[in-house]
């Protein structure tokens, strides 16, 4: 049987009566709901009607653009390159590989020497540190960064967790038992927690006089007080806290000796957390002590000689590692880094360039008339 449509029918797309299909019912019409369809609503965002802006670029637009960066970014980099340059860094290599160093001695010792190797090294200071110092300690070719090392660790056993506490996370292999007793804490980083003492001397006539070392505050705010905490129950004991699990492999004592403060022992001692916040690069420092200014009529640190005291338990020697010791203070941009500044320089110089150039060739080019020259 033939069904006809009218034109109309047929440039809808449907007939207005419909077609029988078995089981009852219409196709498309009739007296049928409103017949669905893809044009989108008539809004000015689904219509794209909304105001747009496309910047038309001239040689009136951008070469102002160019000088105006210039003029900027010159200026700035030379603001913080200078500020970088002000402030006062002195770096001491301690590794004892140069057969003269006063710690080669030291240079193949192992996690659990016994007793722990120890080495002086003498340096004096041309300028004086005026403000608070910074003392760091430095690894090179250590790669924190890795996967593997950066996972192994478990934070719900770092925050507290009593139950993480005797079950560590599988990230952790193999740090995570040792003689079927569970490590805390676990895991690969705190396994490799750098573990030299550092121990700064003033010389005047012979007489050492210890610098003080401020120990605390050295860790962000948030992983002190967020990230990790100590088991809960008695925090005045936490020897009874951490009964049931043993020490990592390579520490020579357990977690609850790290110090004898208890707002500065366990999972909450501070050294133990700054250790714990792993470096990108393989080339790094890390913050050991503060020396605060007691005197604003004095400087920190006088210059004069000083003597490190180093008790040397870290081994780097087997990856080629080195360790460094940085005295340094800060500005209002942080430590010592020129390249911030440099950038600025670079950028802003390559910006006034352009700009040189391209004005030069919009005037000796840019006023020639582009029409083309039809011959007769």
């Amino acid at each position: 049987m033939a069904v006809n449509y009218s034109a109309k029918e047929e440039a809808d797309g449907h007939p207005s009566g419909g077609v029988g299909v078995p089981g009852g019912g219409a196709v498309g019409g009739g007296s049928g709901g409103a017949v669905k369809t893809r044009k989108p609503d008539n809004t000015a965002f689904k219509q794209q009607r909304l105001p747009a802006w496309q910047p038309i670029l001239t040689a009136g637009t951008v070469l102002p653009a160019f000088f105006i960066i210039g003029l900027i970014f010159i200026p700035i980099g030379i603001g913080i390159f200078v500020t970088s340059n002000n402030i006062r860094e002195y770096e001491i290599d301690y590794t004892g590989t140069e057969p003269s160093s006063p710690c080669n001695k030291c240079l193949n010792v192992s996690w659990d020497s016994t007793p722990p190797c120890t080495c002086i090294i003498n340096f004096t200071l041309e300028h004086s540190f005026e403000s608070n110092v910074f003392m760091y300690y430095g690894l090179s070719n250590f790669y924190q960064n890795h996967r593997r090392y950066v996972k192994s660790r478990d934070d719900s056993q770092l925050n507290g967790d009593n139950s993480s506490l005797l079950n560590p996370s599988k990230e952790c292999e193999p740090y995570r038992t040792n003689e079927d007793k569970p490590i805390a804490p676990c895991g690969a980083i705190a396994n490799s927690m750098f573990n030299d003492t550092l121990e700064l001397y003033r010389i005047d006539n012979d007489t050492k006089t210890p610098i003080t070392l401020i120990k605390k505050g050295i860790a962000w705010w948030t992983d002190k007080n967020v990230k990790f905490r100590n088991p809960t129950g008695d925090g005045n004991n936490l020897t009874a806290l951490f009964q049931g699990t043993t020490k990592p492999v390579n520490w020579p004592k357990p977690v609850y000796m790290l110090d004898t403060e208890p707002d500065n022992n366990g999972f909450i001692n501070e050294d133990f957390i700054v250790w714990m916040r792993t470096a990108a690069l393989p080339t790094f420092r890390k913050l050991y002590r503060l020396i605060e200014r007691k005197n604003n009529l004095q400087p920190t640190l006088q210059a004069g000689k000083y003597s490190l005291h180093i008790g040397y338990n870290y081994p780097v020697h087997s990856f080629d590692g080195r360790k460094r010791m940085i005295l340094s203070t800060i500005s209002w941009m942080g430590g010592k880094n020129p390249f911030l500044g440099i950038a600025y320089i670079t950028v802003g110089s390559i910006c006034f360039f352009l700009g040189v150039v391209l004005l030069i060739i919009h005037h000796k080019y840019g006023n020639r008339n582009t029409s083309a020259d039809i011959p007769n």
